[in-house]
C-alpha cells in the first residue's frame, strides 16, 4: 500500500538486528526507499553485515558520531549528492552510562548508583547523544531535505512517568519530546514533519540496561490491553510518519505500547 520508490531515507541508530530502527530500516527498503544507515566503531561490522543481508546498498554508509556536527555534515552531504535529497530521517539513537541509567550489572559487588547522585558529566553526555543530537541533525539536514520530509525519533514513556529502572534516561526522553515539539514548529516554513513513537518496552540490546527489564515485560504483558509489543510492532507504526499518509501530522508522540500508556493499574484477567 505503501510506495516509496525512489525516496531516500536515513536511519541513525542500527545496532544489530534487535534494534527498532534496524526494523524501520528493514521496512523503509520493502516499501522501494533507498535506506542509508550509520554505524560506529562497535557496530560497523553487525550493520554493514545487515545491510547487505537485507539487500541494501552500502556505498553511503558511514561511521557517524552524532556528537560531531562536521562529521554528520559530511555522512549527509554525501548522501544528498550521491542519492538527492533526503526524505525520511529516523533518530533512533540514545545512551546512558551505568551511573545515567543508575543500574549496577547482575552479580556486581558495586553499589547501584542513585539517582540523586547521577554525574552532571555523564548525564550531559548522554542528553548530548540521546537528545540534542536530535536538534544536531536537523539543523545539518535542513538545506538537504526533499519538500515534504519526514522526521521521526524514538521515545520512551519514562519521560512522562516513573521507571525507576530508566532513571536519568527519562530526562533525556522528556528532553527529546520536546525538542520534537520545538522543531515541528520550526520547521513550518519548509513543510518538513516532525514526530516522535513512544515505543512500548521492547527487547533490544539497549534495553537489557534498563534494571528489572524482564519484570516489566511481565507487567506490560498483564496491563497493556493488547500485551507487549516487538521491535517490528514499532516499525509498522513508523512506515506511516514515512510516507505522504502522514503528510499533515507534525508535533506528535504516537505510543506503540499496546495501550499500556493508558493504564493506571494492572488488570489480571481470570
Amino acid at each position: 500500500m505503501i510506495n516509496n520508490q525512489g525516496k531516500v531515507a536515513v536511519v541513525f541508530g542500527v545496532r544489530n538486528d534487535s534494534s527498532i530502527s534496524f526494523q524501520v530500516a528493514l521496512k523503509l527498503n520493502q516499501s522501494g526507499c533507498k535506506v542509508v544507515l550509520n554505524y560506529v566503531d562497535d557496530t560497523k561490522e553487525d550493520v554493514l553485515f545487515l545491510m547487505k543481508q537485507n539487500g541494501m546498498d552500502i556505498t553511503y554508509a558511514a561511521n557517524v558520531d552524532v556528537r560531531n556536527e562536521e562529521n554528520i555534515k559530511r555522512f549527509l552531504s554525501n548522501v544528498y549528492e550521491g542519492l538527492g535529497a533526503i526524505d525520511y530521517i529516523l533518530h533512533g539513537v540514545a545512551f546512558g552510562s551505568q551511573n545515567v541509567i543508575c543500574y549496577s550489572l547482575p552479580g556486581s559487588s558495586e553499589k547501584t548508583p542513585l539517582y540523586i547522585d547521577i554525574p552532571f558529566e555523564d548525564l550531559m553526555d548522554s542528553f548530548n547523544i540521546s537528545a540534542y543530537s536530535l536538534l544536531r541533525i536537523c539543523r545539518v539536514a535542513e538545506p538537504f531535505f526533499a519538500k515534504n520530509a519526514s522526521v521521526l525519533t524514538l521515545t520512551y514513556n519514562a519521560s512522562q512517568r516513573v521507571f525507576p529502572g530508566y532513571a536519568g534516561m527519562s530526562i533525556n526522553k522528556a528532553a527529546l519530546e520536546n525538542i520534537m515539539l520545538y522543531l515541528a514548529s520550526y520547521f513550518r516554513k519548509s513543510g518538513v514533519r516532525v514526530n516522535a513513537i513512544s515505543a512500548g518496552l521492547v527487547m533490544t540490546t539497549s534495553a537489557g540496561g534498563i534494571n528489572g527489564v524482564r519484570k516489566l515485560r511481565k507487567l506490560g504483558k498483564i496491563t497493556a490491553p493488547l500485551g507487549n509489543v516487538t521491535a517490528s510492532d514499532v516499525a509498522d507504526a513508523a512506515i506511516y510518519y514515512f510516507s505522504d499518509l502522514s503528510k499533515k501530522v507534525t508535533g506528535n508522540i504516537h505510543f506503540v505500547d499496546g495501550g499500556f500508556n493508558i493504564m493506571g493499574v494492572a488488570v489480571d484477567e481470570e
